[in-house]
């Protein structure tokens, strides 16, 4: 995995503030001690869209109720952490063992003039086949990502396969009912991740 250049490392410093805006966006969450990601409990945003699957039929995130639901937003030209990330989500499922069955991870790109259904074919199942790639318009991307409180930014210039889009990096957990339950940071350990989903996959939390 190839670092960031030291400019694009300062950029995205000075960034950062704004793009991890949901830090401050938390209000009406509250603290569990039982969740190991940041509550979201309660929070009135997280609500459902409806985006184009990389097998190419519109996918809304509502056709998952009943099962736990993971939301990632990344790109696939992405050099630093969203690879990192999906295999880490990709080895979260083989912790869950056969409760994986009851998850479903989702990968939302940010970079839809890129990530088209069949790039998306070719990047997301690599980690694992069950995951599924979403794109849509630059419009819906926005919109959806606004709904999550999700911060992105494109690099100036041209958009070629090695532009940089700087992005929170955070992943979204939904209870089976579809609602925001626990956030977890990039650097949120496996085994933490897997506490939070069998918690929420074994009992409904009110």
């Amino acid at each position: 995995m190839r670092s960031l250049p030291n400019r694009v490392v300062r950029g995205w410093q000075r960034c950062l503030p704004g793009l991890l805006v949901i830090t401050l966006l938390l209000p009406a969450c509250t603290e569990s001690p039982a969740l190991r990601g940041m509550d979201l409990s309660g929070v009135d945003w997280g609500r459902d869209f409806t985006l184009v699957s990389h097998q190419r039929p519109p996918v809304s995130t509502e056709a998952f109720r009943g099962k736990v639901l993971i939301l990632f937003f990344g790109y696939t030209h992405c050099p630093d952490i969203c690879g990192p990330t999906l295999a880490k989500l990709a080895a979260l499922q083989k912790e869950l063992g056969p409760e994986a069955e009851h998850v479903q991870v989702l990968f939302v790109t940010i970079d839809p003039e890129r990530d088209t259904p069949e790039q998306l074919r070719r990047f997301v199942p690599q980690f694992d086949p069950r995951f599924i790639g979403l794109t849509g318009t630059p419009e819906e991307i926005a919109a959806a990502a606004r709904e999550y409180k999700v911060g992105y930014m494109s690099h100036p210039g041209s958009r070629t396969a090695s532009s940089i889009i700087q992005h929170s990096g955070n992943v979204f957990v939904k209870d089976q009912r579809g609602r925001p339950r626990s956030l977890f940071a990039n650097e949120t350990p496996v085994v933490d991740m897997a506490h939070d989903v069998q918690l929420l996959l074994k009992s409904e939390m009110r």
